[in-house]
């Protein structure tokens, strides 16, 4: 204490004195009026400068001195500081106003550098990957972010900064960037009743006796909550490849598992997971990694654990319907009404032309399907139901025309090389593809209801698969070519229905179900970047 009083003391002491000299001892100085400077009290404390040179003596030689380049930036810049930024600590938020370079793969292995400010999301990158290719317009192209070291993937929201997702990998890791379709983002806003089944949401429908289960699906989806999901998944436990079976409740404080059975009393409820502070990835080979007992499983990975496999919540369900639920689930409760919001962003996005020039070919979709009048010098859409039912009777007619007329073309213009390899230039044909390559890229871009390709047969050399996605299982079915009266033909029902190749097969079955379960919606493609 009196060492501190000493120097409260003598710094009092060395206050300037006035314009007139040096000030005498008991004598005020003149101060702002000829006030004296405020006595100092012991337990009033006192600022002391680092430096008792004044602001205006440091300017003049801060000016006067040389610019001299730091030769060392990496080690006093935090963002590029080998200490600051090792991967134990992460890189760091990414600064705004700057580029990245952000890598993004294809799914034929080929990369392509693009540069990112740090604010750029998913579905810009994915826009500006479309516009470069050329690929087809729709809000089914996504950007997915694959861990090849982990097993472990997901789809990126279209609000997501692609930057910040970059900087959050571990250092030195196989992680990347993948863009490819994935036409089951939006599906539970198309079809939730398959999505959310009456056994995995039956506490709901109890707490809301009144209400159908369409309806009450839908009215947690266009509040942006989540339903309560409960269900049996398999848990691994943690360092071990021993997994165990508990019942799972996803409420809205958490993700819970109970110890006893299916009791719902917190008592047993143990506290799993937080999902806000997660994500969610698929687990693509669990059973060559962890073990799983099959192959639905997927996995929780907190924002904290980077490029290693401690940490992170291994999970398994029985089929994949019950895995699409809980993922499903998973994705309303950690981004609720955004999600929504995305979905009707992207809807509007396709009633926009997003082209300048020329406008490449689009896909035949039910919505986009509107009759039209061609008989005179422009086309026009007819309106009156009436009209639209005869228009298609006459064109039935022309088409039943047109095909006898081909069909009674010579015998060597069906074995012509054009008209044999036509279907090569087609985008939902895919050559020669083993029947298991086509369930993983089937299974790849979403299993939806009506995903399909063409591929050539690995037994049967000159027929041809129709591989089809109905109720998350894919279905394959033989095409075969046959000859009658020196004319060839291809049918799937032994010559019920015939077609003159596989373009008219295809674009019928789009249109008309005929013996498939569905009508084919979505073909499987691959751009090259």
């Amino acid at each position: 204490d009196n060492a501190m009083e000493g120097g409260a003391q003598q710094s009092s002491l060395r206050e300037p004195p006035g314009p007139g000299g040096e000030q005498q001892e008991g004598v005020p100085g003149e101060w702002d009026g000829g006030e004296g400077p405020p006595e100092v009290k012991r337990s009033q404390p006192l600022f002391i400068h680092g430096s008792s040179r004044t602001p205006a003596q440091e300017e003049p030689r801060a000016s006067s001195l040389p610019s001299i380049p730091n030769p060392f930036p990496e080690l006093c810049s935090p963002s590029n500081s080998p200490i600051l930024s090792s991967p134990a600590l992460g890189q760091g938020p990414p600064r705004e106003g700057t580029s990245h370079v952000v890598k993004v793969f294809g799914e034929d292995g080929a990369c392509r550098s693009l540069e990112a400010s740090a604010g750029t999301t998913a579905r810009q990158l994915c826009e500006t990957l479309v516009r470069r290719t050329r690929a087809i317009h729709d809000h089914s192209w996504a950007l997915v972010e694959l861990h090849p070291h982990l097993a472990l993937e997901r789809c990126l929201e279209d609000h997501e900064a692609v930057v910040e997702v970059q900087n959050s990998w571990a250092a030195g890791a196989e992680s990347r960037f993948v863009f490819r379709k994935n036409f089951a983002k939006y599906e539970l806003f198309k079809s939730n009743v398959s999505l959310f089944p009456e056994v995995m949401v039956s506490s709901c429908l109890e707490a809301n006796k009144s209400m159908a289960h369409s309806e009450l699906i839908q009215n947690f989806l266009n509040s942006g909550s989540c339903p309560e999901v409960q269900g049996f998944l398999q848990l691994r436990e943690p360092g071990r490849k021993v997994w165990k079976r508990f019942h799972f409740s996803l409420r809205r404080s958490g993700l819970y598992y109970s110890t006893k059975g299916t009791s719902k009393d917190p008592r047993h409820l143990q506290y799993f997971a937080d999902l806000t502070e997660s994500n969610i990835y698929y687990v693509t080979q669990g059973k060559k990694l962890y073990g799983t007992p099959t192959e639905f499983g997927f996995c929780i990975k907190p924002h904290k654990v980077r490029g290693s496999v401690k940490g992170l919540k291994l999970l398994c369900s029985e089929d994949e319907q019950s895995r699409s639920c809980w993922m499903a689930a998973f994705r309303l409760f950690k981004y609720g009404m955004q999600l929504y919001r995305n979905y009707q962003q992207a809807q509007a996005r396709l009633s926009q032309p997003p082209w300048i020039g020329p406008t490449p070919l689009r896909s035949v979709s039910d919505n986009a399907l509107v009759a039209m009048d061609f008989s005179g010098c422009t086309g026009r859409v007819i309106e009156n139901p009436s009209e639209v039912l005869t228009a298609a009777l006459e064109e039935a007619q022309a088409w039943r025309k047109k095909t006898t007329h081909r069909y009674s073309l010579p015998a060597a213009c069906h074995s012509s090389p054009l008209s044999a390899a036509i279907h090569r230039t087609q985008p939902w044909f895919h050559g020669r593809i083993s029947r298991e390559d086509t369930q993983q890229l089937i299974g790849r871009q979403g299993l939806v209801d009506g995903v399909f390709l063409v591929r050539e047969s690995q037994r049967n050399p000159k027929g041809f698969v129709l591989s089809l996605c109905h109720l998350q299982r894919v279905k394959h079915y033989l095409i075969l070519p046959s000859e009658e009266e020196g004319r060839l033909y291809f049918t799937m029902d032994d010559g019920q229905t015939r077609f003159a190749d596989l373009i008219q097969l295809v674009e019928f079955h789009q249109i008309n179900r005929g013996i498939l379960p569905c009508k084919l919606r979505h073909y499987c493609t691959c751009v090259a970047l």
